[in-house]
C-alpha cells in the first residue's frame, strides 16, 4: 500500500507541476511582443493605412482582444480536454501537428536509447573489470570526447564530411521516405551517431565508477572463490547493486534525448520531429502549438522521473517510500 500511495502522490504532484509549467509558459508568451503583429503594422503604415487598425484586426483575428484571464482560462480548459487549439503557423489542429511529429522523433530516439544503454553499460562494465588496460584508457578517451564535443557542432561536421564531401549520406532529410526503408535508415545514421556519442559517454563513465565499488567487494571475492563464472559475477554481483544509482543517469540521459538533444539534432539535420516543431512554433509565437509541445515534454519528464523512482524499489527492495 505504501508504494501505491507514493505513486498516487507522485501522479497528483505531476498534475500540479504540469499546470504550473503550462501557466508560466503561457504567461511568458502572452507578454512577449508578436513579430507577426509588428510586421502587419509596418506593412499597413508603408501602404498608407493605419497601423493601429492593423494591430486591432490582428488581435481580433487571433482572439487577443479579450482579457488575459479569459484567454488563459480557455487555454487551460482546452488543454485538460485535449482540445489543444489550432496552429496558426501550420494551419492544422495542434494535436494533428504533434501526432505527425512524434514518429519522426521516435524513429531516431528509440534506437539511440537502446544503443546507448547496451553499448554504454557494456563498455563501462568491461572497463571496470579491466582497469588500467588499453581498453580502459580507450574508453576513457571516448568518454571525454563525448562529453567535450557539442552535439550541434559535431552534427554539422558530420554533415559536411560524410554528406557534402563524401556523399555517403543525404544532406537534406526526406520526410516522404518510408519509415522502415533503407533510405530512412541512411538518413538516421548521422543523427544517431551524434546522440549516441554524447549519451554513451555519460553512461559509460557512471557505470564504470559504480562498478568499481563492487569489483573488489567481499561478496564478489566470495562468488569467485565458489567458482562462479565471469558473466554471472558481472551481471548478478556487480551490475545489480550498481544499477540502483545508475538509474539516475540512465533516465536523465534518456530524457535529455527527448528534450534538449531533440531541438539541436532535429534543427541541424532537418528532421520534422517534436524538437523542430516546438522550435518553429516558438519562432512564430504560435501559442497553441508551443503549449502543446511543452505539455508533451513535461509529460515525458514527469513520467520518466516516476519510472525512475519506482525502478529504485524494484532493484533494491530495502528502499521504502511509505513514510515520505
Amino acid at each position: 500500500m505504501s508504494m501505491r500511495w507514493y505513486v498516487v502522490r507522485r501522479v497528483l504532484w505531476a498534475v500540479v507541476a504540469t499546470f504550473l509549467i503550462l501557466s508560466i509558459t503561457w504567461g511568458l508568451l502572452a507578454i512577449t511582443p508578436n513579430p507577426a503583429a509588428e510586421q502587419m503594422q509596418f506593412q499597413a503604415a508603408a501602404s498608407g493605412g493605419s497601423a493601429e487598425a492593423a494591430e486591432e484586426a490582428f488581435e481580433a483575428r487571433r482572439g487577443l482582444d479579450r482579457s488575459p484571464w479569459v484567454r488563459y482560462r480557455e487555454y487551460m480548459l482546452n488543454m485538460a480536454t485535449l482540445n489543444w487549439g489550432w496552429s496558426q503557423s501550420r494551419s492544422q489542429p495542434v494535436t494533428d501537428a504533434i501526432a505527425n511529429a512524434v514518429p519522426y522523433t521516435a524513429i531516431y530516439s528509440v534506437p539511440t536509447t537502446i544503443l546507448s544503454i547496451l553499448v554504454g553499460l557494456s563498455i563501462g562494465l568491461y572497463s571496470a573489470t579491466h582497469q588500467y588496460t588499453r581498453t580502459d584508457y580507450a574508453a576513457t578517451f571516448f568518454a571525454f570526447f563525448g562529453y567535450a564535443i557539442p552535439n550541434f557542432w559535431f552534427g554539422i561536421i558530420l554533415l559536411l564530411v560524410f554528406g557534402v564531401q563524401l556523399g555517403w549520406f543525404p544532406v537534406v532529410f526526406d520526410s516522404d521516405a518510408p519509415f522502415l526503408s533503407l533510405a530512412m535508415g541512411r538518413q538516421l545514421v548521422l543523427p544517431v551517431v551524434v546522440l549516441v556519442t554524447g549519451t554513451i559517454a555519460g553512461i559509460m563513465r557512471y557505470s564504470r565508477a559504480e562498478a568499481l565499488e563492487y569489483v573488489e567487494a567481499e561478496f564478489v571475492k566470495t562468488a569467485k572463490a565458489k567458482g562462479a563464472d565471469g558473466y554471472r559475477i558481472l551481471t548478478r554481483h556487480i551490475l545489480r547493486p550498481a544499477a540502483v544509482p545508475l538509474m539516475t543517469i540512465l533516465v536523465g540521459d534518456i530524457l535529455g534525448i527527448f528534450l534538449a538533444a531533440s531541438y539541436l539534432v532535429e534543427v541541424v539535420f532537418g528532421i520534422p520531429g517534436l524538437g523542430q516543431l516546438s522550435y518553429n512554433a516558438i519562432l512564430a509565437q504560435d501559442t497553441s502549438l508551443v503549449l502543446g509541445t511543452t505539455l508533451i515534454f513535461t509529460f515525458v519528464s514527469v513520467i520518466g522521473n516516476l519510472v525512475q523512482d519506482v525502478a529504485y524499489t524494484v532493484l533494491d527492495p530495502r528502499i521504502d517510500y511509505g513514510d515520505r
